[in-house]
């Protein structure tokens, strides 16, 4: 019987079909380490690895059986897939489920950025009745009739546009593949340059992969093309914003605001997000709802199925 490693505790009845086909190791009562996982590889088929969860090369050489890692995420930026690509390996990650969260978290940053909406409340329950509420007081930043420029229109670049025109938001986009005609008519959505786009939108939101090209794609030259009153959105990879750069833009009105969901140091962002009222901060929860999370592992056991018994699509990672 093949045999399947899960590094992770969590969201046991999403893999209820894998573990009725297969030997599938769950740690107990918390993660396993990544000395623990060095110790076992050697007789697995398949790692199920988390988001967090580092497959570096000297993993992937323990692994004298492996042949597949089913990524618990659409990023893999944890797995070094060229190396696991070269060695004969199969890469998956799961795309499908984290798309409508996520993008449904770019459009709420979006908002309530630009309508103050974390602000005000912070405001109200810390300064009640003495809080200045007057007609001039909290004005915020009209969405109908703006421009969203999204750079990264794959899947939930597409999910967040759609979102948008809902909202009568203009969208454009940059893209390392221009779409094609049709698709762009379908979407309501104009292709630019990315000097133009950072220049035209309003709302600048980032919804690219992160690789090592992508790296600071958002530096403070970036910053400098947009426009004062521009709002950026980042609910994909901290990395691809220099937040030292962000934070001096933050501070001296280069940009207005931003609602960030990843930071580029961690889990946390620098302390001097933390005091700005432009800010709206959310701790990595593009695609924390409880149903989306069980969704999601039955994407990594699917893949494992479809990998090992051939019985339906692999979401297959070809490129960084």
């Amino acid at each position: 019987m093949k045999k399947v490693l899960v590094t992770f505790n969590m969201f046991r009845e999403g893999f209820a079909e894998m573990e009725s086909r297969y030997d599938v190791t769950f740690p107990c009562g918390r993660d396993f380490t990544y000395e623990e996982v060095s110790e076992m590889i050697a007789e697995y088929d398949v790692l199920c690895s988390m988001f967090d969860f580092p497959v570096d090369r000297r993993l992937i050489d323990k692994g004298e059986k492996l042949r597949l890692i089913a990524n618990y995420a659409v990023g893999y930026n944890n797995i070094d897939v060229p190396y696991a690509l070269a060695k004969g390996l199969t890469v998956a990650n799961t795309p499908d489920p984290v798309t409508a969260p996520t993008a449904n978290l770019a459009l709420a940053l979006l908002l309530d950025t630009a309508r103050r909406v974390t602000e005000c409340d912070r405001k109200l329950r810390t300064l009640g009745k003495a809080m200045k509420i007057g007609i001039l007081e909290n004005l915020g930043t009209s969405v109908t009739g703006q421009t969203l420029g999204i750079i990264g229109m794959g899947r939930i670049g597409k999910a967040l546009a759609k979102r948008a025109n809902a909202c009568s938001m203009n969208v454009i986009y940059h893209n390392r593949r221009r779409l094609d005609i049709e698709e762009e008519t379908r979407l309501n959505v104009l292709y630019a340059a990315k000097e133009a786009l950072l220049s035209q939108s309003d709302f600048v939101s980032l919804n690219a992969p992160f690789t090592p090209d992508t790296r600071h794609l958002i530096g403070e030259d970036e910053l400098r093309q947009m426009k004062p009153s521009a709002i950026l959105i980042n609910a994909s990879r901290g990395a691809l914003v220099d937040e030292a750069a962000l934070i001096k833009a933050l501070q001296t009105g280069i940009i207005k605001g931003a609602g960030l969901d990843v930071f580029e140091h961690g889990d946390y962002p620098s302390a001097e997000l933390l005091e700005m009222d432009n800010v709206v901060l959310t701790p990595h929860i593009g695609t924390q709802t409880l149903d989306t999370r069980i969704i999601m592992a039955r994407a990594v056991g699917s893949n494992v199925i479809g990998f090992l018994d051939g019985d339906r699509p692999v979401s297959c990672v070809t490129q960084v």
